[in-house]
């Protein structure tokens, strides 16, 4: 319906962003969480998921591509992905311009956002939904990983909400632990820690609990301009340290090996180098081991 209202954000009780509506497409109280999806003037379609902006078609790529990228060319030699939550698709999409992966399993427990998006939103997935290498799964991310065999898989990426409602059981001591499990020798898990400008503490939290688990604990920062407070951290969490000392040209090489090489808007080689090195605001946050 045609709208002249303006949408706030609800992240921060004190700060936040708001925009003018265009168009409202869907609005939908499913099992988990209040979906809102609109057409904006500034950002293309738009997402909430209880109020609090999850993607937009404007910048979606950036925090697409480098929950994606990094981790799977960090590996080099990544061949079977989970994704936990992501309902939009554009992880899925991400993980399989990598035509060295043979399998991706996407999991996510709200299948309102996965029906929505396909529907309002289909250019954040295009055509993965239907590459014969994806499994999308429709249920708990939780008792997914809880169940997977050990050694299945050799990287898993979490695109949840923060933790809080829904996405809290995705930051649990139990979960990475089972995250260590599923994983192979030189796997590794990324997960999003929030904007540490606002969410410190978020990124400090997770990371204790990711130590208990994982022997190389750190975070790397992509610029988001939806995700309003600065730098996004990345969560990492890895068996092998050298995985986040790779050289760009390394990085470049995997990356023309894997097909992925100049078909992105954000992440570079040296980008992807460079994300590591983080300003002291963000790495005081994090155990201190290099």
């Amino acid at each position: 319906m045609p709208t002249d209202s303006w949408v706030n954000e609800t992240l921060y009780p004190e700060w936040g962003q708001r925009f003018l509506v265009k168009r409202e497409l869907a609005r939908v109280q499913s099992d988990f969480q209040d979906i809102m999806v609109f057409e904006s003037y500034s950002h293309g379609r738009v997402m909430l998921l209880d109020g609090v902006v999850q993607i937009t078609e404007k910048d979606e790529f950036v925090y697409q591509e480098m929950l994606t990228h990094v981790p799977l060319l960090a590996h080099g030699a990544a061949k079977r992905v989970l994704i936990i939550g992501a309902g939009d698709g554009g992880v899925l999409k991400r993980v399989l311009q990598h035509r060295t992966v043979e399998k991706a399993v996407m999991v996510e427990i709200d299948g309102e956002v996965i029906r929505l998006c396909k529907e309002h939103m289909p250019g954040i997935a295009g055509d993965a939904w239907n590459d014969p290498r994806a499994e999308v799964i429709v249920g708990d991310g939780i008792d997914y990983v809880r169940k997977a065999g050990a050694g299945s898989f050799d990287v898993v990426i979490v695109d949840s909400t923060d933790p809080i409602g829904v996405g809290e059981v995705l930051f649990t001591d139990e979960f990475y632990a089972n995250a260590a499990r599923l994983l192979s020798d030189r796997g590794l898990i990324v997960n999003q820690c929030g904007v540490p400008a606002m969410q410190a503490e978020e990124l400090a939290e997770t990371s204790l609990r990711r130590g208990k688990s994982f022997p190389d604990i750190w975070a790397y920062v992509a610029a988001v301009p939806t995700y309003v407070g600065g730098f996004m951290t990345l969560g990492w969490a890895a068996k092998d340290a050298t995985l986040r000392q790779v050289d760009a040209a390394t990085i470049r090489a995997r990356a023309e090996a894997a097909g992925i090489l100049g078909q992105t808007q954000y992440w570079t080689p040296e980008i992807h180098a460079g994300a590591f090195n983080l300003p002291p605001y963000i790495s005081r946050h994090l155990p201190q081991q290099g």
